[in-house]
Order: structure tokens, then sequence, then C-alpha cells
């Protein structure tokens, strides 16, 4: 099963190092259960929206460790790929842009015909084949059509692919620079949220056997699809959409309370995306 990573710092940069690298069950550690892509986004210092993608695990790329520990920013998306559908390409890993937005999303949709065509023009915007990049698109045409309102488009996308085309899960994450937004839907797989109080310690054994802590002690908020160290982590809600702006406060509704029209089970999957979703499932 993908895994999904959000974080955002408010006001303040900040580096995702313990979460992605040191903590427990950091991203890295999960790589080796999810081998097929790893994939980093964040802000730059002007708000410009910018990506590190490799279809390769998270331990084995060098890269990932490298800007894990060196870069910062108000907000960050990360992801872990066990593919379900794409190749093993760079334009199929995890997280996608769409006008300065990053996104990243964990589960299946089918007949992804149906959904090209309601992407009309939009569809100009998929670069790739997955399932996910084409969900993000969704999203971004539904936004544009909102007056740019991030959550009305989040809202009015999911629950057209819930109302009209067979799925398993469309756990997402999706960013800008000063906002993220989480969605669990339905109760397939987890997705957890951490509402780090300011000066609240990061100092937990990691899976080395070392003491590991964070730089960072002002307040943050993160998203996982694992509880990634022992702190109080709250699972979503299935149908549960979070908002975290930049002050920091968090906002969250059930926006989608009924079961998918067409709701798929592992066994409907091929083989391949079968063994994608099965571990972690709920």
């Amino acid at each position: 099963m993908c895994r999904l990573f959000g974080m955002n710092a408010g006001e303040h940069r900040a580096r995702a190092t313990f979460w992605l690298l040191d903590a427990p069950d950091s991203l890295a550690a999960q790589s080796h259960r999810e081998p097929d892509g790893t994939g980093l986004g964040w802000f730059d210092e002007h708000g410009v929206a910018r990506r590190s993608r490799q279809p390769i695990a998270a331990y084995a790329d060098r890269r990932f460790s490298r800007e894990a520990r060196e870069l910062s920013s108000s907000t960050f998306i990360a992801h872990i790929r066990f593919a379900s559908t794409g190749a093993l390409e760079v334009r199929n890993t995890h997280p996608f842009e769409q006008r300065g937005r990053l996104f990243a999303h964990n589960g299946v949709v089918q007949d992804l015909p149906r959904l090209e065509q309601r992407l009309g023009d939009e569809l100009a915007l998929v670069q790739g084949d997955t399932d996910s990049e084409r969900l993000f698109a969704l999203i971004t045409k539904e936004t544009a059509a909102r007056d740019g309102d991030v959550e009305a488009g989040i809202e009015a996308a999911c629950r057209w692919v819930a109302e009209t085309l067979p799925l398993l899960a469309i756990n997402l994450v999706l960013t800008t620079e000063h906002d993220l937004w989480a969605l669990r839907y339905p109760d397939v797989h987890d997705l957890f949220m951490l509402d780090r109080e300011p000066g609240d310690p990061l100092d937990h054994r990691s899976s080395l056997g070392s003491r590991v802590n964070s730089d960072h002690d002002g307040q943050l908020v993160v998203i996982a699809s694992e509880q990634l160290d022992d702190d109080a982590w709250r699972p979503l809600l299935p149908g549960e959409l979070v908002h975290c702006g930049r002050d920091l406060r968090v906002s969250s509704r059930v926006i989608l309370p009924d079961p998918p029209a067409h709701q798929l089970t592992l066994a409907d999957l091929d083989p391949h995306a079968r063994a994608s979703q099965a571990h972690g499932q709920t």
C-alpha cells in the first residue's frame, strides 16, 4: 500500500527529517515494504512548488536522504509508492504538481476513460498513466470552477468519483505553500493526524536503537498513513476532510458520509493492484 505524508509548519520553515528518516516508523523504513517509487514535495523561499521524484525505494535513494536532511519548507508532502496503475517511471511517481499545488494519493479508482471524459480539456494537465494524477486533475478543474476554493474543489471532485466510478479508496494529501488538506475515504485504509503543540519534544528511540530528535520545537501538524512514532496520533474518520492553514488551526468535517456507490474489494483488482493495496488494509 502506498504511504502518504504531509506536514504544515505554518508561518515558519521547518525540516521534515525526523518523520522522513529518523522516526521509529519513518517513510524510509516504510519504503522497505513499498519499493516502487519515492517522491518529496516542498515550497522554496519564493513560494514555488518543487519536487524530487525517483522510481526507486526511499531507502536506496541517496537524493531522498540528502534532501530530507537539508530541505526546509512551510509545508511538505511525501509519498512512498507501491504501484497499482502506471509503469515505474518518474512521470507516474507522486507527488504531482498542478497550478502551484502538490498532491499524493493512495487507493484505486477505475473506469479511467469515464474520468478522462469528465476532465475534458483539463486532461492536458495529466502527464502520466495513473488514476491518482487524473483524480488530481479533476480536483484542479473543480477548484477552478469554484474560484480557487480548494476545499470545495476536493469535495466536488471526490463526491463525483464516489457516486460514479468504481473505487477502492481515495485517501489523499494536497498542499499549497501554507495550506494542507487530507481526506480519508472510505474506511479501507487508515490515515492519521498529529497536531503537535509548541515545545512538545520529538525525542524517541529509532528503529536502530539510537535516540533521535527534531530541531524544530514549534507547532506542527502532520498527516501520515501510519503512526510514525508513539505520539498521540488521531485516526481520521471515513469521509473526513481535514484542513490546516498557515495559522495551524485545524478544521475538519465529514464530506462523504455514505459508502461509494461502486465499492471495490481486493478480489475485484488484478493481482498487481491487489498486492499494492493489501498491506495495511483496515
